[in-house]
């Protein structure tokens, strides 16, 4: 008896989830697994790299940059190690809070150390070329205050114009999660720094709660964008 054919199966796509901060119990760390769970629900298998419970070092040194101007200079064990991560994925989350408008320094540092001359930038094509990435960025600024405009601005300046393109990504999203904080904050019109009072109990879940929704929201629409043009 015949069998019929079999269909063929689509290859496990890979998502390399970056998590930015020191705190295991951090609303960043709660968001990077909200993400990777999205992920994973959509198809994705999840390389979960949590740079400060794995101790990356983000201070840039010799080992790393014998000689800036040669392309093929040997990296770093460690580095080399988490350049394959990079290759290996074809999606690629950055979880992180945002500080003075940018990311914070151990998110920066593992770009100034694994996205290095010679391996993300510095060749007539790109061995990143065709990746996509998205920037979740948490932000203690409420939704309505005249900053944000501003700061998302800035992030996709800085972020995708400035990184990800560069490096060839083939898509750069900024994702910001505002209204993060337990006690409110915005700048006024005039300047000045208002803090309201600590939100809690049913209030604070519906906070969380919303958090996750809108993170839910941007993680699918990335994925769903991603596997269109995949």
């Amino acid at each position: 008896m015949t069998q019929p054919a079999a269909h063929p199966r689509t290859p496990t796509r890979t998502a390399l989830v970056v998590v930015a901060h020191h705190r295991p119990d951090s609303l960043t760390a709660h968001t990077a697994r909200r993400a990777a769970a999205r992920l994973e629900a959509a198809g994705y298998r999840i390389d979960l790299l949590d740079l400060h419970a794995e101790g990356f070092d983000p201070r840039m040194n010799t080992t790393d940059q014998p000689d800036w101007g040669n392309r093929e200079k040997p990296y770093s064990d460690e580095v080399q190690a988490h350049m394959r991560r990079l290759l290996d994925a074809d999606v690629v989350v950055a979880v992180f809070p945002v500080y003075w408008q940018s990311v914070p320094a151990l998110l920066k540092g593992w770009i100034d150390r694994v996205w290095n001359y010679g391996f993300a930038y510095g060749r007539s094509t790109p061995r990143l070329a065709g990746k996509r990435i998205l920037w979740l960025g948490l932000a203690g600024a409420t939704g309505d205050d005249p900053l944000v405009p501003d700061m998302q601005a800035t992030l996709e300046t800085n972020l995708s114009e400035g990184i990800a393109y560069y490096c060839g990504f083939a898509r750069s999203a900024v994702a910001l999660l505002t209204d993060v904080e337990e006690r409110p904050q915005r700048v006024d019109a005039e300047g000045n720094l208002l803090v309201g009072a600590a939100v809690s109990g049913a209030e604070r879940e519906a906070q969380y709660a919303d958090l996750d929704r809108r993170t839910r929201e941007f993680v699918e629409k990335f994925a769903a964008e991603e596997l269109v043009v995949a």
